[in-house]
């Protein structure tokens, strides 16, 4: 990945991205009350070349870097974080096949070239997907659950158990081959464009050249980057949607919302309990922001390292992730939670569609605890004792 993108094509991505989500944001609520595939617009996303920002120049891409890259998620998903989450679990799937494969530059020119969407059918914690051996191949036979982005994809990362000895496998996979049915079955509360449902391999084969098993999930320490990347997506989702939250009810709240008739004051923009609530969801998000911002820095690091990475930079950037995952998701959850406090009755109508912005961060945060990084971030704190690499943190 590319470090040094001049200043102004930076600039020039940031408005692109802009300009796309403030068209997202025109139909957004009415596509989270329909759900389903969001088919146009990551048809828009494809068109923009916005798929290929990690990819390094060489291979045809932008050559962002992670700050940069995640810092356009975050754009996104302030208007659809059904669409930000899809556009940041495509560069974490790009990351998947650079960290755990040697092919992965043949995979980086062709999804330039083709502005190839990938999908996810990886989900470790899913062990209902085998992997055997048939002669100089293997077969996959299993469901696996949260496939995010799996419908619409062109190109899928795979994950299924060896027969017998239950060792982890990652493969990339054409969605069109033989025996892989994906359905449309993701029918939650939140997030309902992700198209985060089922998918069936029914003997479905897989070359061994496309197996990626060099260095593999935990081949190296450069290689247990990926989950630290996957924590920082999702943080940078969780951040946009509680800074779009806050754009939409601050809006709402000049515009619309009424004084309440104790306050003394003509305006709702005058009272101080509704000042005082601004103020508070400026300084939890400002603060998830910076964590968030510091910690894609590191990443940035321990990345420019690759083979080099130490067992200690690892660990610097895991806890700078996990302390930003934290803020981000009891900053979002809360403003999400309290924006109507300062919108009033009449923002709890459907048609103003304030309720998304918790269900989604609701729904996604579910995924991960943030207890567990809290223990992590503790045993840490007190005993000195850094996160333990693993797939899954």
């Amino acid at each position: 990945m590319g470090t040094k993108v001049a200043n102004c094509q930076v600039q020039a991505v940031f408005e692109q991205a802009e300009r796309l989500a403030a068209d997202f944001a025109k139909t957004a609520i009415e596509r989270d009350r329909l759900g389903g595939t969001a088919k146009a617009e990551r048809d828009q996303l494809r068109a923009s070349g916005l798929l290929k920002l990690i990819i390094p120049g060489e291979f045809g891409g932008f050559g962002f870097n992670w700050h940069d890259t995640l810092r356009v998620v975050r754009i996104i998903s302030r208007a659809d974080s059904s669409l930000g989450h899809l556009f940041g679990f495509q560069h974490l799937l790009l990351a998947t096949v650079r960290l755990f494969g040697d092919q992965w530059r043949h995979f980086y020119q062709e999804t330039a070239e083709h502005n190839w969407f990938w999908g996810n059918t990886l989900n470790p914690l899913d062990t209902r997907a085998k992997l055997i051996a048939d002669g100089a191949d293997w077969l996959i036979d299993g469901h696996k659950s949260f496939c995010s982005g799996a419908l619409d994809a062109d190109y899928l990362i795979v994950s299924a158990l060896r027969e017998p000895d239950g060792k982890l496998f990652i493969a990339a996979l054409p969605p069109n081959r033989p025996g892989i049915t994906r359905f449309a079955d993701w029918n939650n509360m939140g997030q309902r464009q992700t198209d985060s449902g089922s998918v069936a391999f029914d003997h479905v084969r897989v070359y061994d050249h496309e197996i990626l098993r060099n260095p593999g999930p935990l081949g190296s320490v450069f290689a247990t980057l990926r989950p630290l990347i996957a924590q920082l997506v999702l943080t940078n989702i969780y951040l946009g949607i509680a800074e779009g939250a806050l754009a939409e009810a601050r809006q709402y709240t000049r515009s619309q919302s009424r004084a309440w008739f104790l306050s003394g004051v003509e305006s709702a923009t005058q009272d101080p309990y509704t000042l005082k609530k601004y103020g508070e969801f400026w300084v939890d998000i400002n603060a998830a922001a910076l964590a968030t911002d510091y910690a894609a820095q590191a990443l940035d690091l321990a990345w420019s390292k690759e083979d080099a990475l130490t067992v200690q930079e690892r660990a610097d950037t895991a806890i700078a992730a996990a302390t930003a995952k934290v803020l981000a998701t009891r900053s979002g959850l809360d403003v999400t939670q309290r924006l109507f406090e300062v919108t009033g009755a009449r923002a709890t109508t459907a048609q103003a569609g304030f309720d998304r912005f918790w269900r989604n961060l609701r729904t996604h945060s579910l995924h991960d605890p943030v207890d567990y990084k809290l223990a992590d971030l503790g045993a840490w704190v007190l005993n000195g004792q850094a996160p333990k690499p693993s797939f899954y943190s």
